[in-house]
């Protein structure tokens, strides 16, 4: 029975080490796609972009940061890791989005400043859930003493919804 639990663990970890999810962030990028998609396995698969198409992109798109999710052969979404500046240096970010392209969920994984870190709240990065390209971000709320992040959020959400767009168009997903 305990056997049964621990295999599908198991795989998701070692699908996320060999796709090369740093392993200090493979623990939080498995929770939050297990939550958003209530489910218990499934396995990445690397979308593979062209050096012509990624140098047209808002994003740097990789093999090691933009995974199509998959469970049972379904499509369920894709997520992509990346990093932002903040201040005097970077935040580590997830972006969850639905099969749909929509914007199921964000999370801050990593905050290396003293201040701003409440761009790492759970309201705050809910307001970017359900976006598509198609939405302006202008709506999205300032946070007091955290300008530069909540603008570097933006700029970075602006971006990647852009290039997810675009892949689409191109029928890469």
């Amino acid at each position: 029975m305990k056997f049964k639990k621990i295999i599908p663990i198991v795989f998701s970890v070692l699908f996320l080490m060999s796709f090369g999810i740093p392993k200090s962030l493979e623990k939080r990028v498995d929770k939050e796609v297990k939550d958003v998609f209530e489910i218990s396995t499934y396995n990445f698969e690397n979308v593979k972009v062209s050096q012509e198409i990624n140098s047209k992109l808002p994003s740097r798109i990789t093999e090691e940061n933009f995974f199509q999710i998959k469970s049972k052969g379904t499509i369920l979404g894709y997520v992509y890791l990346d990093n932002a500046p903040s201040k005097t240096a970077q935040f580590d970010y997830l972006v969850i989005f639905d099969k749909d392209l929509k914007i199921a969920r964000t999370k801050v994984l990593v905050y290396r400043e003293e201040y701003g870190g409440e761009i790492g709240s759970r309201r705050w990065l809910s307001q970017f859930t359900g976006k598509t390209n198609k939405d302006s971000l202008d709506d999205i709320a300032a946070i007091s003493g955290a300008t530069i992040s909540v603008r570097s959020m933006k700029n970075a959400m602006n971006d990647i919804l852009r290039s997810v767009e675009i892949l689409h168009n191109k029928k890469i997903i």
